[in-house]
């Protein structure tokens, strides 16, 4: 029996961030997964990022994860999404090298010191009062004080292809055939989902003159400020469109199609739905967007975003070629669904701790969750709690207000989800407050108080502060209403100021931006361009943002109203029973948390705030 301070089991992006949280600061964790080759895999699309999900990167790398150090090695093409758009929904994706992540990301993982990789199966696990015990399928036993499972879609997974099942993993892996059993019998609540992905095809089939070339962009901000180099711009996509021709197909093919005909039981994501799924439900649309996407530089398989299917191999095939430039399209690997356990994530408090059993964990796909980048959150989040468990220390909780990780890990701790869930700007209500490019200010000083950013990792942040101050500094300067103001002003169609005024104000009118200023007075010739913008986009929008900030305070009147843990919610009469029964069960822990529980009421939050506040006198 060998011993560990902690242990990881899975090592996709969930396992990744927890493992690497843990053994950097100071415990001593064993990563466990089935394969090696398996490690930070990107099983679906090759790319990292996207609406809402370049958020999560960037606060898994303020809080000093990893996720966003590999995203910026590793990029083929990088892009900033809704950039026409306000800067809260803005949101950067690189093409990630599918092969080349994997093998940076498993470097890393080799080279800390205080993570032992091993690979196994761990089909069985034992909980005491002091330890947690696991098995592998080898029968070799592992000890330690906290548990984090992440073990992604890997649980019971089922392949799917037509009639065609298939007991293993995403790619051909192996799966996790006992491991459900197990947590069963710790009385942990499983549900069954279901996702899938399009075909692979082979780029010398592909007729890429018939399709809209999507480019990169140069001078874009990175994911990770440790990041010192730009991104480079290596592979292009690829935009193309069904076709009537395609529809006609899948129509008359229905009954073949495990996604429509009833015969996958698991519940798929409503955001990602399968080709199949999006012609039935969208019957007037005459065609749809599909993407075709490098898979990496050192080889020819290309991915097909937007047609994800089950359908029959045959079918698929025939399917492709109604595509315009796919006529030819050679199939290197079937698209197929796959449906796998995963937990209630009720179940979990929001440090994401299994509530009837302290110190196991849970990350990633397993919590009811898609994507890469939602799972990389939720791993450096129960990474970092972990350790904090086994030191004995108070655990983190990030609030809605703090980050978008706060929002996912909220979500779906709170109102639990029936569906893969997946991060959208949607679902934060101070998505102003929560841009991209101010996530190091925000959770930088957190993930250093945590003892996961490093010393050259907040260094670079305080150079950066101090930059920004700068900035800051020289835009409260006044300006005289002469020639020079007189141009600018007429150039880009603003009444001209009738006195003097700090530059800072000038940034107030419409047109005129920091960039504007820049080009007349030449005040930050020696400053960063990303820089200019965060502290543009700060000013230009700060009306907006002190009303989101005075929103946040009045939230935080009821989230610092800690409920206790052992409150006896049936004991309240003026409680509707429904209320009753889901504040029993999710066991919020503050009147925040309460009122945003699916049926309990603002006349249940009225009665409970009076009683927890009375119990709190006493």
């Amino acid at each position: 029996m060998e011993k560990f301070d902690s242990i990881v089991v899975g090592a996709g992006h969930a396992g990744c961030e927890a493992a690497l949280a843990l053994a950097r600061t100071g415990n001593k964790t064993l990563l466990l997964t089935i394969s090696l080759d398996a490690i930070a895999f990107l099983a679906c699309n090759p790319s990292i990022g996207g609406t809402a999900k370049g958020q999560l990167v960037a606060e898994v790398d303020a809080l000093g994860g990893q996720m966003g150090i590999i995203a910026d090695k590793t990029a083929l093409q990088i892009r900033m999404l809704n950039s026409g758009k306000g800067p809260a929904v803005q949101s950067l994706r690189v093409q990630s090298d599918k092969n080349a992540y994997h093998t940076e990301m498993k470097k890393v993982l080799e080279n800390e010191p205080n993570l032992f990789v091993r690979q196994g199966e761990v089909v069985e696990i034992k909980v005491n009062k002091n330890h947690k015990t696991i098995t592998t399928h080898l029968g070799l036993k592992y000890q330690a004080k906290s548990i984090v499972f992440a073990t992604g879609v890997y649980l019971k997974s089922e392949i799917i292809i037509g009639k065609s099942r298939e007991k293993t993993g995403p790619n051909g892996f192996k799966n996790s055939s006992k491991l459900s059993d197990s947590l069963k019998k710790l009385g942990i609540k499983l549900l069954r989902f279901k996702t899938g992905t399009p075909p692979r095809l082979h780029a010398r089939s592909v007729n890429f003159k018939k399709m809209e070339i999507q480019n990169g962009e140069e001078d874009i901000l990175t994911f990770s400020y440790m990041t010192q180099k730009k991104v480079e711009n290596k592979a292009v996509c690829y935009l193309t469109y069904t076709t009537p021709k395609t529809h006609e197909i899948i129509k008359q093919n229905l009954g073949k199609a495990p996604a429509i005909s009833g015969e996958i039981k698991g519940v798929g994501p409503r955001y990602c739905p399968s080709i199949e799924t999006k012609v039935v439900r969208f019957a007037d649309r005459e065609r749809h967007q599909l993407f075709l996407e490098p898979e990496a530089l050192d080889t020819q398989e290309m991915y097909l975003q937007g047609f994800s299917t089950s359908m029959p191999a045959d079918l698929q095939l025939e399917m492709v070629h109604s595509v315009v430039g796919l006529e030819n399209a050679e199939i290197m690997r079937d698209a197929y669904a796959i449906e796998y356990d995963c937990i209630e994530p009720t179940q979990l408090k929001p440090t994401l701790e299994l509530k009837t059993i302290p110190g196991l964990f849970f990350a990633g796909q397993i919590n009811g969750t898609s994507g890469y980048e939602e799972a990389a959150a939720q791993g450096i989040v129960a990474g970092i709690n972990a350790n904090l468990f086994n030191k004995q220390k108070p655990q983190l909780v990030l609030k809605r207000s703090d980050a978008y990780i706060g929002v996912l890990i909220d979500d779906i701790v709170t109102k639990g989800t029936n569906e893969p869930y997946r991060m959208m700007t949607s679902r934060a209500e101070y998505r102003l407050l929560l841009r991209q490019d101010n996530a190091d200010m925000r959770l930088t000083e957190i993930g250093r108080k945590v003892g996961l950013v490093s010393d050259e990792r907040y260094k670079k942040f305080q150079q950066k502060c101090k930059k920004m101050a700068k900035i800051e500094k020289i835009l409260q300067q006044k300006v005289k209403v002469d020639e020079k103001l007189k141009d600018l002003f007429n150039k880009n169609g603003e009444p001209i100021p009738k006195e003097n005024q700090r530059f800072c104000d000038l940034m107030k009118r419409t047109n005129i931006d920091i960039f504007k200023i820049d080009e007349t007075y030449h005040l930050f010739d020696n400053f960063d361009k990303h820089l200019l913008e965060n502290v543009n986009t700060k000013i230009k929008y700060e009306g907006y943002l002190k009303q989101q900030q005075e929103e946040v305070e009045r939230m935080l009147a009821n989230e610092n109203v800690s409920i206790p843990e052992d409150f006896d919610y049936n004991s309240v009469k003026g409680l509707r029973v429904e209320a009753r029964e889901k504040l029993s069960t999710i066991k919020p822990l503050n009147l925040g948390q309460a009122s945003r529980i699916s049926g309990v009421s603002p006349a249940d939050i009225s009665i409970l705030s009076i009683l927890v506040k009375k119990q709190k006198k006493k």
